[in-house]
């Protein structure tokens, strides 16, 4: 279905069933408002999660101009103490859960403060490996963050770890409804954040991978990692980095037939009551969006405004950060 013109007139009028619109607000320090609407969610030419398209109706909401950056992280940290998932040593049992199959249990002496960062070296499709000391602070586990990163989207942070920001920001993840809405711009139906095209006029609108993942990258967007925030044109609604940069937490559980479940036309859903992951039956997941700087053509073309993705709560990867939402 296709509803932009009726999108259009819901921000004036009431009109097709969406839910009545609420004057412009001022936006809180570094967040947009995104007003309320309707929205065609899912893609039907997307992985078998992304259907079917369905309509969803939204409150108005805030969200942050772009994702949680490390110096607003280091204050959240330095204002409470806060230690990371990626901070406290791991169990046994949580390294498994995060190595390839068939992996044996490791020796204490690697029981340690770590977390996973990509290895294109690595067999089977498995390119994530377990490092000791990798943190938000030092996200590759080798190379300490420096200042001109304090611009950059934080990344090795759990869900756990967004959760506890949030909280302290008096703010909230938003749900995966919400993100996908803010990520469109009022642009439904379109395949990227920007349109539907990969790269008018020859130009990179996202941090992605260009080339064949995982083998090389030709940095044409010229990042090879994270880029500072804002470095791309912002989206319909002044969004930045809704494609690209970091995937970014959302509050909901992650289930593929979610979509198959949302009821008609409902009201501000807030996704699954659990989750379940066929690939991992035994770990719950909850949902990222939006793509990172390793989402290439070839492998997840996870920056589509559609895309879903999913890991567990505990987990921080060096790809993966958040922005917060805030309710008028």
């Amino acid at each position: 279905m296709k509803r932009a013109a009726c999108l259009a007139l819901l921000l004036l009028a009431p009109a097709c069933g969406g839910p009545d619109p609420a004057p412009q607000r001022t936006a809180p320090d570094g967040m947009v408002w995104i007003p309320p609407g309707e929205f065609d969610m899912g893609s039907n030419d997307g992985l078998p999660d992304e259907r079917p398209v369905h309509p969803v109706r939204l409150s108005g909401f805030f969200l942050d101009v772009h994702e949680v950056t490390n110096a607003q992280f280091r204050a959240f940290v330095d204002a409470t103490g806060y230690v990371t998932t990626a901070e406290r040593a791991p169990t046994v049992e949580e390294i498994l859960a995060q190595s390839p199959p068939g992996t044996p249990p490791p020796p204490p002496e690697v029981l340690v403060p770590g977390a996973l960062v990509l290895d294109p070296t690595m067999a089977n499709g498995w390119w994530w490996k377990w490092m000791p000391g990798a943190s938000w602070r030092k996200p590759d586990g080798e190379h300490e963050l420096r200042p001109e990163h304090d611009s950059h989207p934080v990344v090795q942070v759990s869900w756990d770890d967004a959760q506890a920001y949030a909280k302290w920001a008096k703010k909230r993840l938003p749900t995966e409804a919400e993100w996908e809405r803010a990520a469109r711009g009022a642009l439904d139906g379109q395949r990227y954040v920007w349109g539907a095209e990969r790269n008018p006029e020859g130009r990179e609108l996202a941090n992605i991978w260009q080339g064949r993942f995982p083998e090389k990258n030709t940095v044409a967007d010229g990042f090879a990692g994270t880029a500072p925030v804002k470095s791309f044109p912002a989206n319909g609604f002044g969004l930045f980095d809704m494609a690209g940069n970091v995937w970014e937490w959302t509050a909901d559980w992650y289930r593929p037939d979610a979509y198959s479940k949302t009821p008609a036309d409902a009201l501000d859903p807030k996704g699954p009551a659990d989750s379940f992951d066929p690939q991992e039956p035994g770990v719950a997941k909850r949902v990222t969006r939006g793509g990172s700087f390793l989402c290439s053509d070839n492998y997840c073309i996870g920056y589509r405004p559609s895309a879903r993705m999913k890991s567990s709560p505990d987990t921080g990867l060096f790809h993966t950060g958040f922005r917060c939402a805030l309710d008028p």
